[in-house]
């Protein structure tokens, strides 16, 4: 998708008449949505609804079927600048050589070995500032293999912040973490959002972590989807409807649960 010919100012992220299908199946469509810088958005919804697909073509790697996308006031695209990406803790293959602080300096080099900010020193800077924003400065230098996989996620946190981007986008960074950890990887992104003003799309299996951070939440469901804040989305009447079927949604303790739809997502948080 080339540049849209006015920047959007106002908006982080914006959709207008959006739609991806696969083959016969239509993931979304329709789905118009303004992201404001500093807003958290969670994005829920069933294995298969086409969350990370959203932020694929957020990224660039997907094209739509019809509408635009737009982020940080251009048509999405590979190799945004003002794009930072947080991806799912992932197992290290045993004999990677590669350290924490070469994690996060691809951050800087578009991953891309040898390309980057004009100098050793400063590049240096950046990844030191982002190390030391997600407090990982004690065990950076160590080798991936041998940190926690919170350790591991607070360098990809970092990854994603070195480039100093306006728009965060984070597909399931949750995802096969401890309790503690995942309350610390929402914590970080939040803190990141709150002090720069960086706009946040959140991809989760796990809402009952980041339910106090959120400002709205986007719920895909079979070609459909509902945009409101978690009071407004997050209740029986809403999510029958998108479902098709009764579902149910329990506050118990401060927590959601949500029970009916036989997805395994839809305990939201029930795995703990």
């Amino acid at each position: 998708m080339g540049e849209v010919a006015t920047r959007v100012e106002t908006s982080a992220i914006q959709l207008r008449s959006a739609r991806l299908s696969f083959g016969q199946r239509t993931l979304w469509r329709d789905l118009d949505l303004d992201v404001a810088p500093g807003e958290f958005i969670a994005v829920l919804g069933p294995n298969g609804s086409g969350k990370t697909s959203l932020l694929n073509v957020l990224l660039g790697k997907l094209a739509l079927e019809s509408g635009s996308a737009s982020v940080a006031g251009v048509g999405a695209r590979v190799g945004n600048p003002a794009v930072g990406y947080v991806p799912q803790q992932k197992t290290i293959d045993a004999g990677v050589q590669l350290r924490g602080t070469d994690l996060v300096g691809l951050g800087v080099d578009g991953h891309r070995w040898g390309i980057g900010l004009r100098g050793r020193h400063e590049r240096k800077r950046k990844v030191d500032t982002a190390i030391a924003a997600v407090g990982a400065t004690a065990f950076a230098h160590k080798s991936l293999e041998k940190l926690s996989g919170g350790e591991q996620q607070r360098l990809r946190v970092a990854q994603a912040l070195v480039g100093d981007p306006s728009v965060l986008l984070c597909d399931e960074p949750l995802l096969s973490l401890d309790l503690a950890n995942q309350a610390l990887v929402a914590e970080l992104v939040d803190k990141r959002r709150r002090e720069h003003e960086t706009a946040v799309l959140f991809v989760t299996h796990e809402i009952n972590p980041i339910l106090p951070l959120v400002d709205r939440i986007l719920y895909l469901v079979d070609g459909a989807f509902r945009i409101g804040t978690p009071d407004e989305v997050m209740t029986s009447e809403t999510l029958s409807e998108l479902y098709g079927t009764e579902v149910e949604v329990l506050r118990v303790r401060g927590r959601l649960v949500v029970v009916g739809t036989g997805d395994e997502l839809d305990a939201l948080g029930g795995k703990h």
